[in-house]
């Protein structure tokens, strides 16, 4: 069984903020990001689509300890977004000091973009990941 959409598909597709889905040809679930079967039906009967980017924040967590080196990230708040076509993603928020994050930030609308990340000792080049801004 092939992937419909790998994850250096995806990785390179959000490096030029494009972020890519899996729609399901059986069930009509986005999943995202890319996953082998379809988490509501398990179909493979898949197909990619570009996601227009955008969706409210559902809920968030600021990091005071930093990855393994990546001390100088530190603080950094990630949030869990319900994008308009229905799948969560988690990323970064960008747009806000981390110290000033607080709850107010629940529902608010955001679009995405990335931010690349160096390599660590578990895995073997820098990769993107979503970065989310509000959209005032």
């Amino acid at each position: 069984m092939d992937y419909r959409l790998t994850f250096q598909e995806y990785n390179k597709a959000l490096k030029k903020d494009r972020l890519l889905g899996l729609k399901c040809n059986d069930c009509g679930k986005i999943t995202c990001p890319p996953m082998m079967v379809c988490g509501e039906c398990a179909s493979t009967n898949h197909e990619v689509v570009t996601l227009c980017g955008k969706g409210k924040i559902v809920t968030f967590t600021t990091c005071n300890i930093a990855a393994e080196g990546r001390e100088n990230e530190n603080p950094y708040t990630i949030v869990m977004v319900e994008l308009d076509e229905g799948p969560w993603i988690m990323g970064n928020l960008v747009s806000m000091d981390p110290k000033k994050v607080d709850m107010k930030v629940i529902g608010k609308p955001v679009t995405v973009g990335h931010r690349v990340y160096p390599g660590d000792k578990y895995s073997s080049q820098p990769m993107a990941r979503p970065a989310f801004c509000i959209i005032e």
